[in-house]
């Protein structure tokens, strides 16, 4: 199998991961902070390195500020439906995945929120429209970084401070962008910083995080055990463990501090460049090939690992990826990638596009493999 759908999940992973949820598993695996053994306490320890670990790699304020989730729309909840009061002004796009576009929209049907979704120009937003959409009443931005569907990178630096400036709080969907896009917490004002373990920092699914800065404080709305504090009647208030309640996915998480351990190692920005150089020879493939489009704008330095083929007239995604995976071997993501208003904005939806995402593993003989296969189906129907 050609496996070209890292966008979703990344496969596969690389080996020091496998090594270190084996070896977790088989000696460590304990209930961390429950007990005083040494397999309970070593199992704590995993949690406290993997903070740090990820405190390094973004440069956050401090490991504590960092908790652990199920995954990017776990911490996207925690962190949208914890900011919030009624009669909040919310600012978000028409780029963004369906975890943070769901409850933003639950929470504005029900009266509780006004909402604005910006829209993009090609699949990038301009700061400009986030400055003249901000109004005294705005509590919350929450933008993607890297589209889903377009694999553009958003202008967060130039974003954040204008947030900031406001007063507002600025919540950033890094599923895409976490471990192949640099993102430096102290250099660039983030309030909120959401990413899920299974993808580009290569651990297994199950595993997510959410960055707190200082300005941000979400409300609890998961209480529970958390293997300190027994005594009191109330969730204990000190971060992490005032937004993480019951037993944590130490196995998982053990395996996310040996992905993101091997991103460190390489750079992210190295691993981006990869990938988009990959992706280059599908640009070019479809610029040469009549009927064929790229969604969206595709500028290589503000790109990362994930691209949107419009088929011709005549070629179905859905029926694209199933030829591919069935008769060739190999594995993309038809559809709407849960980011229905972007496929709007593109004239995409309901069909969806075809979205090819390469990871490390990947090489250029894959994606010829995979533009030979689009060669031969798109032959039988032009």
């Amino acid at each position: 199998m050609i496996y070209l759908d890292n966008a979703a999940t990344s496969f596969p992973k690389p080996e020091p991961v496998y090594q270190a949820l084996d070896r977790f598993a088989r000696t460590t695996l304990a209930n961390p902070g429950r007990s005083g053994h040494r397999m309970a306490v070593e199992s704590e320890k995993t949690l406290d390195d993997a903070r740090h670990a990820l405190n390094q790699l973004f440069r956050g304020e401090s490991p504590e500020r960092w908790v652990f989730t199920l995954n990017c729309t776990d911490a996207l909840n925690i962190a949208i439906k914890g900011t919030v009061k009624p009669g909040d002004h919310v600012i978000t796009s028409d780029l963004e995945h369906n975890s943070v576009s769901r409850p933003l929209r639950a929470l504005e049907k029900a009266s509780v929120i006004t909402l604005t979704r910006l829209a993009s120009d090609h699949g990038y937003l301009d700061p400009d429209t986030v400055r003249k959409a901000l109004t005294p009443r705005t509590a919350l931005v929450i933008l993607t970084h890297t589209s889903n569907v377009l694999g553009t990178v958003q202008p967060i630096g130039e974003i954040a401070p204008i947030v900031r400036e406001a007063e507002a709080i600025f919540l950033v969907d890094a599923a895409q962008s976490a471990g192949v896009v640099p993102i430096d917490l102290r250099a660039t004002p983030i309030d909120l910083l959401a990413f899920p373990g299974h993808k580009a920092l290569y651990g297994p699914t199950g595993t997510g995080a959410l960055y707190v800065g200082p300005r941000a404080n979400p409300r609890p709305w998961r209480e529970g055990g958390t293997g300190g504090d027994s005594a009191s009647e109330i969730h204990p208030p000190q971060f992490p463990f005032v937004l993480e309640g019951g037993t944590p996915n130490v196995l998982g998480i053990a395996g996310l501090a040996a992905g993101v351990a091997w991103v460190k190692e390489r750079g992210p920005e190295n691993l981006r460049r990869h990938e988009v150089e990959l992706l280059q020879r599908v640009v070019d493939w479809a610029e040469g090939n009549e009927g064929w489009k790229v969604a969206g704008a595709w500028v290589r330095s503000q790109h990362a690992g994930a691209l949107s083929l419009i088929p011709p007239d005549g070629l179905h995604p859905l029926d694209l990826g199933l030829a591919l995976d069935s008769a060739f071997q190999i594995a993309v993501r038809p559809g709407l990638h849960c980011a229905p208003y972007i496929h709007k904005a593109l004239g995409t939806f309901p069909d969806g596009t075809l979205r090819v995402s390469p990871g490390p593993f990947n090489t250029e003989e894959d994606i010829n493999i995979f533009l030979q296969a689009l060669s031969e189906m798109t032959a039988g129907v032009l």
